[in-house]
């Protein structure tokens, strides 16, 4: 029995690591097929050209019907070629050999059969003709992942290529994130903002240096530009930094509640439970067994209650042990479901901290830019906003009803791993931890907010008085 439920498991397990692995072949293999339908359509209907009234005679509905089609087809090689890029990063791939037969479709005449072998030749020439797709389509859409800069030289030589033209091929990687020059160009952009934000100090006040500087950017002949760019920097900023911070939350509280409910869970459940062959200890820790014990005890003192009020008819001694042995026997029940859950708490905990560092590994850029959202965010902030802020966190964290906050956290998570609530550790954290934030928001107090807006330290002194 227990061999064939851990054959099952384990053939589960392979299963669903093949299925994982084949992640990365998957989505390419559906982004290849979209620009293969898109292709199609091109050749069959347009002449070879885009997909556009400009290269086909046909009426208002039938050119609505191929702009959905093409709307359709690129939203999943996109969708897929930035599944491929995400998945590819973190996943190996198969080593299984790969043969695909490729057509060249620009000649529809002849047909040039080839048979490959090689798994890397195969992707990098189903990367080409994606890229090659898609890029005839770059243009009808804006970037959400980059900001392009063109210079001027680029802009009156591209200016007269056609549409129909096939156009360079873009890096397959455009989906999946940033540029390095978006990267470079957003860590000289936090440089600027730190230094601009605490870093500047002068005999002049700021506010007049800020005035000049704006004046000088408004006759700036190249302002608009600026302006854009800025804009669509800020933008993809913006875009990446609320994303990073839904990967943050949302991939490893799924990985704990998947982990916990259909890995982990069915395993510790078969391990320990009382009708397993290996005997298991029910309680965990002391605490756990005295409130066993504790409700046992109100349970036989509630039914003797009850007879001597007359709301139960009298028992004799063996009735009496029957009823307190099948509550026992609940309550044995009970408590291997309490400590089967904290230790399916701790495996779980240990896998999704094991996904947040590897997210928090796969993003540093992206950690770069989040950085400079938070800073534009909390230095953006007026006077007023800030002392509010101020004062609510350190009188949640660091004030004189803390204690209470941080005992109750405390024994929470001593109770979600199943540990006992050690009192004199729980004294020894509330009476060194809040202290030291505490030091630690006076000194950024001290060494940046006074120095970025001393006017925000004044109010904030006025409402904390």
């Amino acid at each position: 029995m227990r061999t064939s439920f851990f054959a099952k498991l384990k053939n589960s397990f392979r299963e669903a690591s093949q299925w994982l692995r084949r992640t990365p072949e998957r989505a390419l293999d559906e982004a290849y097929e979209a620009a293969q339908r898109i292709r199609a359509i091109e050749e069959n209907h347009f002449n070879g050209g885009r997909i556009s009234p400009e290269y086909g005679n046909y009426g208002a509905s039938v050119n609505a019907y191929f702009q959905s089609e093409l709307r359709k087809y690129l939203r999943i090689a996109r969708v897929r070629m930035a599944e491929f890029n995400a998945s590819r990063s973190m996943l190996q791939p198969t080593a299984r050999p790969v043969t695909e037969i490729q057509m060249d479709v620009p000649d529809t005449n002849a047909y040039n059969i080839s048979v490959l072998d090689n798994s890397s030749a195969v992707v990098l020439r189903k990367l080409r003709f994606i890229d090659e797709v898609l890029g005839r389509y770059s243009g009808d859409r804006p970037p959400t992942s980059a900001v392009v800069v063109v210079d001027s030289a680029q802009r009156n030589g591209s200016s007269g290529q056609r549409n129909g033209s096939r156009s360079t091929l873009q890096p397959a990687s455009q989906e999946a994130g940033l540029t390095e020059e978006m990267v470079e160009r957003t860590r000289k952009s936090v440089q600027a903002d730190l230094e601009s934000y605490a870093d500047k100090t002068g005999v002049l006040p700021r506010s007049i240096l800020r005035t000049v500087d704006r004046i000088k950017r408004e006759l700036d002949p190249n302002a608009e530009t600026e302006v854009v760019e800025n804009f669509r920097t800020s933008k993809v900023r913006t875009v990446i930094s609320l994303r990073l911070i839904l990967l943050l939350i949302l991939l490893p509280l799924l990985t704990q509640q998947i982990a916990k409910g259909f890995i982990i869970g069915p395993i510790v459940d078969h391990l320990r439970n009382p009708d397993s062959l290996v005997q298991a200890e029910p309680f965990l820790n002391v605490d756990m067994e005295d409130e066993t014990y504790a409700e046992l005890q109100r349970y036989e003192e509630r039914i003797r209650f009850e007879v001597l009020i007359g709301k139960t008819p009298a028992l004799t001694e063996e009735q009496m042990q029957e009823r307190l042995q099948e509550r026992a026997i609940e309550l044995e029940r009970e408590a291997f479901i309490a400590s089967n859950n904290a230790i399916k708490n701790v495996f779980a905990d240990i896998l999704s901290a094991g996904v947040f560092a590897l997210v928090l590994l796969n993003s540093r850029r992206d950690l770069a830019i989040l950085r400079s959202f938070i800073d534009e965010m909390i230095y953006g902030l007026s006077d007023s906003a800030k002392a509010f802020i101020i004062i609510l966190f350190t009188d949640m964290f660091v004030g004189f009803h803390s204690p209470h906050g941080w005992e109750v956290l405390l024994e929470g998570v001593a109770r979600h791993f199943g540990l006992a609530a050690n009192r004199d550790f729980i004294f020894l954290f509330i009476a060194t931890f809040p202290v030291i934030l505490d030091t630690i928001f006076k000194y950024w107090i001290f060494r940046y907010l006074n120095r970025i807006s001393p006017s925000a330290v004044a109010t904030y002194r006025n409402m904390n008085e």
